[in-house]
């Protein structure tokens, strides 16, 4: 379903939530607050419906504005004055007021400043003002800190989101002289969905970005969204966004675990909301190396319709004390920002089986890990791969931890066939030229990773000799090649021991 967006169609600005919130704080006598944000206008835009409620007046403070009175019309100019004078001013105003001190958290450095907003905030010898700290990455002085009250802006809805793309739509047809902004409706909420956890100056920019591009909002800007999301957030050295755009189709059997998504993810996606159903929340995929694990993963996010992100285990250890679990930290909270997504963590054995030799970081990665995996509130869904099951900690494994633990096993005669023809055709080859039944039957103990590998290494031999590729390059290659399977077929075989009985085949 689309439609045209004409040009008088406009929608709301979003609504800021917050002013009750604040006003609750004001009344009950908070002489300090601290908000940590870069959306300045938003903030003072939400004081302004606070003095309705509070009935005092509203002042604000930068360093190029001076002191300006906000209650007033917005042409009254300032009154020019350094950070220690509008100190002074406030302390001697009698009226009770609300001051808002923008990027003021510098001149905190200097200890006369410092001690004036102390003796402020503590009501000595001034009367019961609210001082306001507005700032981008605020960092308080510790004398200060429990004399402040942080306070977080509330985000946009995924309404709002939806009205503030419309507006940008309306906003863009009435620049092209009318000209109707294409809009389609389902690819539109999805967007708005994407781009939840911003604040509504960084999602309009995005939402700009997409409508500028060609002048619709199609299937095709959602995927865009999310990428553009996660580079606003900022470099991730530990954390990378999946470009790769795998559906199930793409892969060959694992027909359990594609029914498992398929049934979850109306759920996943908050689309089918249900009081009985609990939203899922991860599975563990175990295998032979080289069976399609990783593919399973991006075809997972492609199953669910979300973005895919990727963390590196091994990246995350530094040398330095705590930068390990910071890094871990710092990763977790941008996938719980990139909601709904899916969070893949490859080969997770290798980041958790550090053991009493690396001083216990693994340990407490492991804790941190668990932790969040129990309490986390937002839809991200953890797929987490593994081909060592013995290097894997207990507490991992216990029922609860994933939702289900699926076993990739090495592909049957069946699942080879449809291997083969899978990467004949994505390499433009017709497969109904080749005896496929016969050279799957041939590949027993072969991965899906073997497989390719061998269509490849036959195409070269093929062009070597310049002509087409025939079932002889791929009978030569087949037996040329010697499968995982009979390399370390002791440990193959243990893992797949292992799993017999104790995990779901994905197949």
């Amino acid at each position: 379903m689309s439609f045209d967006l004409p040009a008088g169609m406009s929608a709301p600005t979003p609504a800021v939530h917050a002013h009750e919130d604040l006003a609750a704080l004001i009344r009950a006598g908070a002489p300090l607050i601290a908000i940590d944000t870069d959306e300045e206008p938003e903030v003072i835009q939400t004081f302004r419906h606070v003095i309705a409620q509070t009935l005092r007046p509203l002042f604000s403070w930068s360093v190029t504005q001076g002191l300006k009175r906000l209650d007033f019309a917005d042409d009254v100019p300032g009154r020019t004055c350094g950070p220690s004078e509008v100190l002074q001013v406030i302390r001697d105003s009698t009226q009770r007021g609300i001051y808002l001190l923008l990027d003021f958290a510098p001149y905190l450095r200097y200890v006369a400043t410092l001690r004036h907003l102390r003796e402020i905030a503590q009501r000595q010898g001034c009367a019961e003002h609210t001082v306001v700290l507005i700032g981008t990455k605020l960092d308080l002085p510790a004398e200060l800190e429990r004399l402040a009250t942080p306070f977080r802006m509330q985000l946009p809805s995924e309404a709002e989101l939806s009205k503030m793309v419309r507006e940008e739509a309306s906003a863009f047809s009435r620049e092209q002289g009318g000209k109707r902004v294409q809009v389609h409706l389902p690819s539109l909420n999805a967007i708005a969905r994407c781009l939840r956890g911003l604040s509504l100056s960084d999602a309009r920019r995005i939402a700009r970005r997409l409508i500028v591009h060609d002048g619709a909002l199609t299937a095709n800007d959602v995927a865009v969204a999310a990428k553009l999301k996660f580079e606003l957030l900022g470099d991730s050295s530990v954390l990378h966004f999946e470009i790769d755009d795998a559906k199930l189709d793409d892969i060959a059997g694992l027909n359990a675990l594609k029914r498992w998504v398929a049934q979850r993810r109306a759920v996943f996606r908050g689309e089918t909301p249900s009081g009985q159903l609990d939203p899922p929340r991860g599975v563990l995929l175990l295998g032979v190396q080289g069976c399609g694990k990783s593919l399973a993963a991006k075809a997972i996010a492609g199953g669910f319709g979300v973005p895919l992100l990727r963390l590196e285990m091994a990246s995350l250890y530094n040398k330095f004390h705590g930068e390990t679990e910071r890094n871990l930290r710092e990763a977790l909270d941008r996938a719980d920002q990139m909601t709904p997504c899916v969070l893949w963590i490859d080969e997770i054995e290798k980041g958790l089986a550090g053991g009493s030799a690396d001083d216990g970081v693994s340990r407490r990665v492991l804790g941190f890990l668990l932790t969040w995996m129990a309490e986390r509130k937002h839809p991200v869904f953890l797929v987490a791969t593994a081909n060592a099951i013995e290097q894997l900690p207990p507490e991992l494994l216990r029922k609860g931890r994933f939702d289900e633990i699926f076993f990739v096993d090495l592909p049957d005669a069946d699942v080879r066939k449809e291997v083969l023809e899978l990467h004949l055709k994505r390499r433009e080859i017709e497969p109904e030229g080749f005896a496929l039944a016969r050279l799957a039957e041939l590949a027993e103990g072969f991965s899906g990773a073997e497989l390719e590998q061998a269509i490849v290494s036959a195409l070269y031999a093929a062009h070597a000799e310049q002509v087409p590729l025939s079932n002889t390059h791929l009978l030569a290659e087949l037996r040329r090649t010697r499968p995982l399977s009979v390399v370390m077929a002791e440990k193959v075989e243990a893992l797949r021991e292992w799993a017999r009985g104790r995990t779901v085949l994905a197949d």
